[in-house]
Parts: C-alpha cells; structure tokens; sequence
C-alpha cells in the first residue's frame, strides 16, 4: 500500500539555527512555500519546518524539538561527509560505524542538530 516518503516534520526551538544547520551543513535547499511556510527539500524528498508554538494545523499531538531521529544516505562519500562535518564544527557523536539500513548494509556518522535531534549519515556499503 505504501511506496515512499513524501516529506515529514520537524518542530525547532530555534528556526535561524535550524536553517543555518540543514542548509549549511546538511546542504539542503530551502524552501518557501503557502503564505508562511518553509521546508528543506533533498533529492525527491523534504522536510517541512514548524517552529514550536506556532506550528501548523494539523499536527502531531505533541510537537517537540529533539524527538527525532533520521537517517540519510549521502549523495558523496562518508569521507567528504566527515570532512564537511569537521569544516563546520559539527562534532561527531559516534562513528564511522556499520548499520543496517532499508534496503542493504551501511556505514554511518551520527551527529546532533541544533535542537539535539540525533541525525545518521551514511553511505550504502559494499
């Protein structure tokens, strides 16, 4: 019945930080869209941005910053991720590690977003 993931939500404390995170060091784009909404969009996907306490209607019964927990697979090798992350002060959590991903094996770096959101990037191993 389900084929893939449009988009899901995130609810920041900080939305100028948020923004400078996901397009800074994630290398999204953002997007605006509707009268006041904002969204990263990558490859076929996007993230929609709330900001806690004025968030959008409708929404998950209980919006909180750092409740998630996300995994991407980058479009460049984990070592220029790593890099990237170092360039940017970004610290890394733990890895490089090996995980099991959706679809085959993949090695991985975890780090935190501004609002402590734990975030996987990886790579598909061979």
């Amino acid at each position: 019945m389900i084929d893939h993931l449009d988009h899901l939500v995130l609810t920041t404390a900080d939305e100028e930080a948020c923004i400078r995170f996901y397009t800074g060091v994630m290398g999204m784009a953002l997007e605006a869209f509707g009268a006041d909404r904002k969204a990263f969009r990558f490859g076929h996907q996007k993230i929609n941005l709330h900001v806690k306490g004025h968030e959008f209607e409708p929404k998950a019964q209980v919006p909180t910053p750092g409740s998630l927990d996300l995994c991407f697979i980058a479009s460049v090798p984990l070592e220029d991720v790593i890099a990237r992350l170092k360039d940017k002060g970004v610290p890394i959590l733990e890895g490089p590690v090996m995980r099991t991903g959706a679809t085959s094996r993949i090695r991985s770096v975890y780090v935190r977003d501004p609002d402590l959101n734990l975030i996987e990037i990886s790579e598909l191993a061979p």
